[in-house]
């Protein structure tokens, strides 16, 4: 029984989250739907990272085991087709050994967080950002960000139902960027650690963004890691804004099997 590795990109917006849940739209329902089409009797799957209702992302990997020999392209491009027309894609697949785990064998995960910074509503991407009236100090931002960096108790910056054994974790980089736009300005967070609790980079970045408004101090994010205490923690970022782009792995997973573009309209791939 062969298993392959799944590279994943969705639109967060009409699920639940990653995982599935009775009578509820999730990304793994509906990517298991999608494997029960082809084959019967397809495993539960498994994800690098149960992302909540609302978040996105551009790189999340799950593995699945399959009955068939697969080409990963001949895979990729027929789950796509069955997928249709929930947002989400396969963009690339590969075949991993048997011990190979999506979620127990990463090494890192990273994450961006995207807050657009204008007055006028926004008409294409308000369930793709969190859209915020004012600009933000991008400066002290990353001051406060500093002082996160590291290994940390991070209950102030985890949900009152995170089901991890420790709050302790470590936070490799946080990295902030601002992007002009043509009316307004965009920041850009990324966030890398080997896993992250839950809502850890909603609420960091939902801290941040209190700097950067000027309602916090950089040193404020200090106190608020100190007293390891939830009620300390600023605004909790809303989950549009966020996107999985990547999971880690020893060796190289993907190799990018997707063929090449085609015109004209294709059935499944068998």
């Amino acid at each position: 029984m062969p298993r392959y590795a799944l590279k994943l990109e969705y639109d967060g917006a009409p699920f639940v989250g990653w995982q599935r849940q009775p009578d509820q739209s999730s990304v793994q329902g509906a990517v298991e739907t999608a494997l029960a089409r082809l084959e019967e009797g397809v495993p539960t799957i498994a994800a690098a990272g149960r992302t909540d209702a609302g978040v996105h992302a551009t790189g999340q990997v799950a593995h699945c085991d399959m009955a068939k020999d697969w080409t990963p392209f001949r895979l990729s491009e027929a789950l796509n087709w069955h997928l249709k027309p929930a947002p989400i894609a396969v963009v690339d697949c590969a075949v991993v050994p048997d011990d190979w785990h999506a979620r127990f064998s990463a090494l890192e995960r990273r994450y961006t967080y995207r807050i657009v910074a204008r007055r006028a509503p926004l008409v294409h991407e308000s369930a793709l950002v969190w859209q915020v009236p004012v600009h933000l100090n991008i400066d002290l931002m990353r001051q406060g960000a500093a002082h996160l960096i590291g290994r940390h108790d991070f209950t102030t910056f985890r949900a009152t139902i995170c089901q991890a054994k420790s709050p302790v974790k470590t936070l490799d980089a946080i990295e902030i960027e601002a992007v002009p736009l043509p009316h307004g300005t965009e920041y850009r967070f990324h966030l890398r650690a080997r896993s992250f609790l839950h809502n850890q980079v909603r609420s960091i970045v939902g801290t941040l963004e209190r700097v950067g408004a000027g309602s916090w101090r950089p040193e404020d994010v200090k106190t608020a890691l100190l007293a390891k205490d939830r009620a300390a923690c600023g605004t909790v970022a809303p989950p549009q804004g966020l996107y999985l782009t990547s999971v880690g792995y020893p060796d190289e997973v993907f190799k990018n099997v997707q063929g090449p573009l085609r015109t004209g309209q294709s059935g499944p791939s068998r």
